[in-house]
């Protein structure tokens, strides 16, 4: 029996794909802390989590061991489950975070994982960490300096892209506002509204490389990579692929990290067309419903893998392109 706790909203299909990939006799668990049953209600049982993150632990241990759950799969307030990492092995439970060791958690900073990238020779994008208007207009001069390409800004931490904006010297300022997904502002507007923040967090301040970007969904077994699908973003279309450079530099960033579970690696090509690690992260993509279009169920294999079951038998389709759309779920 395997367990997926609340995720990314891609958690139906990773639920639906895992599902698929079993044998009926297995039993799949799904469970988040809202109501939300069209993402549990596709599990052969559904439950609701407590909210608080130490509750949670407890209750998630208590459940797991109960219920002969053999597998949990962890993607929010992984470090207090790390925190009790030998609980869940004392109960026989294979505890999933995304990571081998609770120390390779500190990569969710973008900044950190870029300073590992760096000291490690892994090609990433360069950045630099601002927590002040001054130190954002000190960087943004340096990296103007030092780059041709526009500069870009993000949080240190965060999913979904959001926070991301590309500086442009062009843009209308009230258009910023009108038409935020255009993710285009003029420096001055962006440091001027940072400086008065009642709350200011740290942000990672790069230059905004011209060439494509790629997501790679990766199943990754203690550290080793088991299967991936890469999804190469062409405007409003995604296409797939299971080899080259950006798929072979994210595999190499999840394997010097030692990751372990169902993770996803960001990488952008320069003018040049050579792919930059962008980030990593420690849990499934909002995209990765799209992959099993590709042939390949890496939901599946990630259950069959911990489970010590036969993998599904995944066969690559080339040459899939696929647009995502929006669909409604009675619930």
């Amino acid at each position: 029996m395997i367990w997926f706790l609340e995720g990314p909203s891609s958690q139906r299909d990773v639920v639906l794909n895992a599902r698929a990939a079993l044998h009926p006799e297995i039993t799949v668990y799904a469970s988040h802390s809202q109501r939300r049953p069209e993402i549990t209600s596709v599990a052969d049982v559904a439950l609701v989590e407590p909210r608080d993150s130490a509750e949670r632990v407890q209750w998630v241990l208590d459940e797991a061991s109960m219920r002969g759950i053999k597998v949990v799969h962890a993607c929010k307030t992984l470090e207090a489950f790390e925190a009790q990492r030998d609980w869940f092995h004392s109960a026989g439970i294979d505890l999933v975070t995304g990571v081998t060791n609770a120390k390779r958690l500190e990569i969710e900073s973008k900044t950190i994982f870029t300073e590992q990238c760096q000291a490690a020779g892994l090609p990433v994008v360069p950045g630099i960490e601002v927590r002040t208007a001054d130190e954002l207009q000190e960087a943004y001069g340096a990296l103007r300096s030092e780059s041709d390409s526009r500069i870009c800004i993000k949080p240190v931490t965060g999913i979904y892209g959001a926070g991301f904006w590309v500086f442009d010297e062009t843009a209308d300022t009230f258009r910023s506002l009108a038409y935020p997904d255009s993710r285009r502002v003029r420096f001055e507007v962006y440091r001027d509204l940072y400086a008065q923040s009642d709350r200011i967090e740290p942000q990672l301040l790069m230059p905004h490389f011209p060439g494509d970007e790629v997501s790679v969904d990766i199943v990754m077994h203690k550290g080793q990579a088991m299967s991936w699908v890469g999804r190469r973003k062409l405007g409003l279309y995604q296409e797939f692929e299971i080899d080259g450079p950006a798929v072979e530099l994210a595999i190499a960033a999840a394997e010097y990290f030692q990751l372990d579970g169902i993770v996803s690696a960001q990488t952008k090509d320069n003018a040049e067309g050579v792919p930059h690690l962008l980030e990593i992260n420690l849990r499934y993509s909002g995209g990765i419903a799209y992959t099993s279009l590709s042939g390949i169920n890496l939901a599946g294999v990630f259950c069959c893998s911990r489970l010590n079951l036969p993998l599904p038998a995944n066969e690559w389709k080339p040459g899939v392109r696929v647009k995502p759309v929006t669909s409604a779920i009675p619930s």
